[in-house]
């Protein structure tokens, strides 16, 4: 399989199968097409057919003249050669022994408190709540999901643990004590526990900041790009912005950091499809770490995305691409998530092909100790798994999230992006379609684009180089 696109001018070409990403010429880039319409892939590398080659010439002889044609069919059989052109799927299968799979968790989204000193229009959380009642996860609970994680982690040496809300620093006693209490685990377990936080930072302060950089490998900081947009979308419950209570917090605590280890992440909206302008916002701050996402949200919002939205939204990740290209080689550049794209490794086949483990691997964990395959699905009693005290026993859900693969998905199958993106979030999939292997066509139209632009940015970044 093979997908095709320009972008800023490069003739890129993705084969699909093997990974291998070609920058080529306009004569290479056509004849690749005029190629694979005929031979979409091979079970193994084969010289092309008299046939094919042909109608080849037939096709770009005109446009090109026949030894410029010719030159581009020797290096298209280079590459078929070179197993980089026209690969077979050979992932299909590998896929058939997922439900057998024993079922190691390795990460815990902890809400640690279902409660936020903020109001952002757009929380699917509500302010907190997640449509239930307002809480604190006690130490006791906690302690019993950490223990949880131990006993079902299987032979996995490295476990992960989120301190999610809501707001979690309004727990921030328990945070502490949870903390103290896995690294009392990890000797006797052989494990080492990865924490991580996310915080609207209003409690941010100099304590905080100090056992962060301790013991925190990530920090996650909500800000939504401009004071007029942020303020817009993240008020206090009186209606008060928080932009400028919590950007110099922000701005201490990644130089605190080293610029590292953090990520200032954001959502846009309806109300700003120019979100490139807040991205550029955030590095004209001093911030090197970011990522914008997309709001999920009901259509009926006013400030929902919405499908004639994605013209507007693919040429604004095009903007951006363009201004992330000029401040790397200007020396003064930043990391954008989505465009943070390994070509020579990358994650595992399994995780290629089932994204995040939600449901099996991954597991949120509510005040009370329920578990659900993750928080977006909190509060939905047909996806309660259980709880820290029964472990697992809606096993037929599990055995579900199991199955969630991009072979599963008939929108993911055929999708050049599939392994990039690993089928997408299940919870979006599944609140926009009704099923879990179902799709969110406006978050597909994106994420492809994202993708498009992270090779394109590959490219221009290693012609600079050379």
């Amino acid at each position: 399989m093979i997908h095709q696109y320009i972008n800023n001018g490069y003739h890129i070409v993705l084969d699909v199968n093997s990974g291998s990403v070609h920058v080529v010429d306009p004569v290479v880039y056509d004849a690749i097409a005029a190629v694979s319409e005929q031979v979409p892939e091979m079970d193994k590398p084969e010289k092309l057919s008299e046939e094919v080659t042909a109608n080849v010439h037939k096709k770009l002889d005109n446009t090109y003249g026949k030894e410029m044609v010719g030159e581009a069919l020797e290096d298209i059989q280079e590459l078929i050669d070179a197993e980089q052109l026209l690969t077979r799927d050979i992932y299909r299968d590998f896929v058939l022994d997922f439900k057998k799979r024993k079922t190691v968790v390795k990460a815990l989204c902890l809400h640690i408190a279902h409660d936020c000193n903020l109001a952002c229009r757009y929380c699917f959380a509500e302010e907190g709540e997640y449509h239930g009642r307002r809480a604190l996860m006690s130490f006791e609970v906690g302690k019993k999901a950490l223990d949880f994680l131990v006993a079902n982690s299987g032979n996995r040496e490295h476990l992960e643990v989120d301190f999610f809300g809501g707001e979690p620093l309004l727990n921030w006693k328990v945070v502490k004590q949870l903390v103290e209490y896995g690294r009392s685990l990890e000797e006797a377990n052989h494990k080492k526990f990865r924490f991580t936080l996310t915080t609207n930072g209003v409690l941010l302060n100099d304590e905080i900041m100090e056992f962060c950089n301790r013991e925190m490998s990530n920090v996650v900081l909500s800000l939504d790009g401009r004071k007029e947009i942020n303020d817009k979308m993240r008020p206090f419950r009186n209606g008060s912005g928080s932009y400028d209570m919590i950007v110099p917090k922000f701005q201490k605590f990644a130089e605190s950091r080293g610029q590292k280890n953090y990520y200032v992440r954001g959502t846009f909206t309806r109300n700003n499809l120019d979100f490139a302008d807040d991205v550029i916002h955030y590095a004209d701050l001093g911030f090197q770490q970011m990522s914008m996402e997309p709001v999920v949200a009901d259509p009926a919002e006013d400030y929902a995305i919405r499908e004639e939205d994605i013209p507007q939204i693919l040429k604004e990740y095009d903007k951006l691409a363009l201004e992330y290209i000029k401040r790397k080689k200007e020396g003064r550049g930043f990391n954008f998530f989505h465009f943070m794209l390994d070509l020579t490794a990358g994650p595992c086949v399994a995780k290629r092909l089932a994204g995040c483990g939600s449901g099996t691997e991954y597991l949120a964990v509510t005040p009370w100790g329920d578990l659900y395959p993750c928080h977006q699905f909190v509060g939905n009693e047909k996806f309660l798994l259980g709880n820290v005290d029964t472990g697992i026993v809606n096993t037929d859900i599990r055995d579900e999230f199991k199955l969630c693969n991009v072979y599963a998905k008939k929108t993911c199958k055929d999708c050049f992006a599939r392994f990039y993106c690993s089928g997408g979030c299940s919870a979006n999939a599944y609140n926009f379609s009704g099923s879990i292997n179902g799709a969110y066509e406006i978050g597909c139209e994106m994420q492809k684009k994202r993708i498009e632009c992270a090779i394109m940015i590959k490219a221009a970044l290693a012609d600079e180089e050379a």
